[in-house]
């Protein structure tokens, strides 16, 4: 590494300290300039540079977040998988706060995602929660699952799904734009869906496997506490035996 800064800040982030491996890299901009940063992140190894990525504080602003590009942050992204957070909530937080940056194309970020392995299953993880809205705001342009939309509005079916494209789809308004502009999840959705088609194909496609997979499970957990209920009601009326043996009471009158 070129940068003295980079190998202190990678040495503290194996220490655990992500706060003064975050401190020396914006101590590398202050004295160098951020260009100098930037540069200086592409050496920089992924996995460090989303160690500190993701442990973002919405009360303060990052310099790491502010100045990361596009294709910094996808290789940074994929690997947010390794901390096996079931949630996904820090790989959530983590994008919002730099998709959503002053300034930033949200949907360049997102493209470059895609771009990179493991990217759409990333993207598909960040939505996985909402996948019925995910699905209903593909089919109907609203995320309320009561309403249906817009007529003039294409009501999708499964099979359009296989043929969405850039060329293919329908521009949305400025205004549908504004109503969703969250810079969360309903946003990415947005962009996704009006901006990079292909790419929403493929997420949703993955989120609906993933959820047929849910409802399967969900099925056979069902089945199994049904199959133990009926057992333990089966061992309770099970018949008390009975002494019929009138013989021997026979016996016994006869005695006394």
């Amino acid at each position: 590494m070129h940068y003295p800064a980079l190998i202190e800040a990678q040495s503290l982030v194996k220490a655990g300290d992500i706060a003064g491996a975050e401190h020396a890299l914006a101590t590398l901009a202050e004295t160098e300039g951020d260009q100098a940063l930037v540069a200086a992140l592409d050496e920089f190894p992924a996995k460090d540079l989303l160690a500190i990525i993701r442990e973002y504080d919405a009360s303060k602003e990052s310099l790491v977040n502010l100045l990361v590009t596009p294709e910094q942050f996808a290789q940074a992204v994929v690997l947010e998988k390794r901390y096996k957070d079931l949630t996904h909530e820090q790989l959530r937080g983590m994008i919002n706060s730099v998709i959503f940056r002053d300034g930033a194309d949200a949907a360049e970020f997102l493209y470059e995602i895609a771009e990179v392995e493991g990217g759409y299953d990333s993207l598909a993880d960040y939505l996985q929660d909402r996948t019925q809205m995910v699905e209903h705001f593909y089919r109907y342009a609203t995320f309320d699952l009561y309403e249906y939309g817009d007529e003039s509005k294409t009501q999708a079916i499964d099979d359009d799904l296989l043929s969405l494209t850039s060329d293919t789809e329908t521009r949305a308004s400025s205004m549908d734009r504004a109503s969703v502009e969250d810079h969360d999840w309903m946003e990415v959705t947005y962009i996704l869906r009006y901006e990079l088609p292909e790419i929403f194909r493929e997420v949703l496609m993955k989120l609906r496997a993933r959820y047929q997979v849910y409802l399967r499970n969900l099925q056979n957990d069902e089945f199994a506490e049904g199959q133990v209920s009926e057992e333990e009601e089966d061992d309770e009326v099970a018949p008390n035996k009975k002494n019929n043996d009138d013989g021997d009471d026979d016996d016994e009158e006869s005695a006394l």
